[in-house]
Parts: structure tokens; sequence; C-alpha cells
């Protein structure tokens, strides 16, 4: 076994698991701030279409950054792919309350599981082809 390879891939792995980690985090804060509705509050009261909204724009975002890590050569990159992936999460988040379903909000607030799973398709489907749209 080569150590030295290892070490060097082990380091390598640990800068990348923490930067995506780190950009997790980012991401969700900025999402929960662009959000009219305290996702936080609700999931803990219960609320299942929130927490299935905020579920599925996680992994919305988490899929193409796992493409980047793939992809990318250099952490500068990884970090402008991760950065393009929240804006795209964020405005289709914003396209679904503005334009597509004005009362979305209203509806999660409710608890309506339909509106939840709703979003969380629209983000997953959005990471899924923002995944796939990442190549170096």
């Amino acid at each position: 076994m080569d150590l030295h390879g290892f070490g060097a891939s082990a380091l390598a792995f640990v800068v990348a698991f923490v930067a995506a980690g780190l950009f997790t985090v980012i991401f969700k804060i900025v999402y929960q701030w662009a959000t009219p509705y305290n996702e936080g509050k609700l999931i803990r009261e219960g609320n299942v279409a929130a927490a299935l909204a905020l579920g599925g724009a996680l992994v919305g975002y988490v899929l193409p950054l796992a493409s980047a890590l793939s992809n990318t050569t250099s952490l500068l990159e990884f970090c402008a792919w991760a950065a393009l992936a929240g804006v795209l999460q964020i405005a289709a988040f914003t396209l679904v309350r503005v334009v597509v379903m004005k009362d979305v909000t209203a509806r999660i607030e409710k608890g309506e599981v339909a509106s939840g799973v709703y979003l969380m398709s629209i983000s997953l489907a959005v990471g899924v082809l923002n995944a796939a749209c990442m190549t170096s």
C-alpha cells in the first residue's frame, strides 16, 4: 500500500468534504433566509410539508455539488459551481413562489403535504439537471 499516495488522497478528500459541507450549511442558511416562512419552527411543530420542501432543496443542492466534486480540478472551480448551484435552487423556489404557485407560502405554513412534495420535486429536478450540466 502506498501510504504517501493515500495520505495525499485523504487530504484531498478532507478538503473536498469540508468545502462541500460548508457550502451546504451556507446554502441552507441562505435558502431559509430567502423563504418567507420559518422552516425550523414549522418542522419542530411537525409540519411535513416544510420538511419535504427543505429536504428537497438540500438534496437538490447537494446533487450538483457531488457532480462538481467529480468534474472539477481545483477548489476554486468547485466553489464557482457550488455558488451557481445555490443560486439556481433559490431562483427555482422564487419562480415557483412568484409565478407558478403564488400561494405556496400559505400552503406550506398550513402543512399541505402536496405543496411540500411539489417544491421537493422542483428542487430535485433542478438539482439533477444542474448536476448533469456540470462538466470541467
